[in-house]
């Protein structure tokens, strides 16, 4: 009995290690060594994770893990109950989460420290899904540019979808996993009432320099060289800097932070602008260096921001890293190929049929797109023959969803919550594709 009950609880443990030892015993390292594509896959991998550390690590991630540690903590946990919690009001909770993408433009793994910590202060399942999705999704600027590019239709399908879309996952996660909200709710009504430590106006000024920072300095350029947001495009490194001295004043003035210091930073800050004007990584990131400094040495209020952002980035930061080299291995970075043939894709999203459509929301949703990425990537699967169904279909579960996002949600909400979630997103945008495949033709 004991020999039995014993294997019964190691069996999974016992077939993994067997179906290893067989990988080993037959590896065809002879074969594998010679194949291009395997080869291509492992530069591919490389290449991809060194190009989302160059442009996406320093100006996306750093910033949005200072942000979430901000909301963790100066924002008072009853006051994100009240606003986005299961009791919220469900026209503010839903509508605030569905057009937050408008404001953010962020790609699917920026969005996921804000995601954390609005859920993890006690955020309703509901609200903070839609946010999870609209984040990435609900881009004006990506938008506009699908419309321009890819057609009228397409960009006004992708706006609608999009929204709608953000509703009513956040409607369908609350009701699936409704007896975990009920318990939200009891422990809602169990939180002591705590002041917050200072006004909420300046808590409030303070998170928007941040995400002030956040956006302009991921203001990504246009495809004209005039109009509206290539104006702003022009100056979004003036206007980064403003908000930086901005958030310079509210360190000294509201979380004493030495003077001293602070003006040292900003004019050296200032100075490596001069001297590099050409490559503003090289300001920014010493920006985000001393930033760091400034915080993890202070033993007040703004030591505890900076270790709230650092427990976020230690999470996060290495899953991202895994998932966009196990992505890069086998999709590639844009216009490349790894290990799976780009024939295969360009076969598969053809014409409208439900296959094509559900294949187009599949890939895309395993698929790491940086912001505003997508729209070229379409244009020329679309010149291979991709139908506008599936062009749709890819565009509204690719932006919001990729496969190092997929890893770090699984990590803050379960794997259960995760795999509803992704299955809903595709199952969505296939049916979208289907339809609006059926209407233009």
């Amino acid at each position: 009995m004991q020999i039995t009950a014993f294997w019964r609880s190691q069996w999974k443990a016992l077939t993994l290690m067997i179906l290893g030892f067989v990988l080993c015993f037959y590896l065809p390292v002879e074969i594998l060594q010679q194949s291009e594509r395997l080869q291509n896959a492992f530069w591919e991998a490389l290449y991809l994770v060194r190009w989302y550390a160059q442009e996406h690590v320093l100006l996306c991630l750093i910033p949005a893990f200072f942000i979430a540690g901000a909301i963790a903590t100066f924002i008072n946990k009853a006051s994100v109950m009240k606003y986005l919690g299961p009791k919220a009001n469900p026209i503010i909770a839903y509508g605030v989460a569905s057009i937050s993408g408008t404001i953010l433009a962020v790609c699917s793994c920026t969005v996921l420290p804000l995601f954390a910590s609005i859920y993890r202060m006690g955020a309703g399942l509901g609200p903070a899904m839609a946010f999870l999705y609209s984040g990435p999704a609900i881009n004006v600027l990506a938008i506009i540019l699908t419309a321009r590019i890819l057609g009228w239709q397409l960009g006004v399908a992708r706006a609608i979808g999009a929204i709608i879309f953000s509703l009513v996952i956040g409607f369908v996660m609350a009701f699936l996993f409704r007896q975990e909200e009920l318990e939200k709710l009891n422990t809602e009504l169990t939180l002591p009432d705590v002041e917050d430590s200072r006004p909420l106006w300046q808590t409030a000024l303070f998170i928007a320099v941040l995400v002030g920072i956040l956006v302009f300095a991921n203001w990504a350029e246009p495809g004209t060289t005039a109009g509206f947001w290539y104006s702003i495009y022009s100056v979004k490194w003036l206007i980064t800097g403003v908000l930086g001295f901005g958030l310079s004043a509210i360190l000294v003035a509201w979380f004493d932070l030495n003077l001293g210091k602070v003006c040292l930073i900003v004019l050296v800050t200032i100075v490596l602008s001069w001297r590099f004007s050409n490559y503003p990584l090289v300001p920014f990131t010493f920006s985000m260096i001393g930033l760091s400094w400034l915080t993890s040495t202070n033993k007040d209020e703004a030591g505890e921001w900076f270790t709230e952002s650092w427990e976020y980035a230690k999470q996060i930061l290495p899953l991202l890293l895994i998932g966009v080299l196990i992505a890069g291995g086998l999709l590639g970075r844009p216009g490349q190929e790894a290990l799976i043939p780009l024939e295969w894709v360009q076969w598969a999203v053809g014409g409208n049929s439900l296959f094509s459509n559900f294949f187009a929301a599949f890939a895309g949703a395993f698929m790491y797109f940086a912001t505003l990425t997508e729209v070229p990537i379409l244009q020329g699967l679309m010149g291979n023959g991709m139908g506008q169904g599936p062009a749709l279909a890819l565009l509204l579960a690719g932006p919001a969803l990729s496969l190092p996002n997929m890893l770090v949600i699984r990590n803050i909400i379960g794997t259960k919550k995760t795999v509803v979630f992704v299955a809903l997103v595709v199952i969505m945008a296939t049916l979208s594709g289907v339809i609006y495949g059926a209407i233009i033709r």
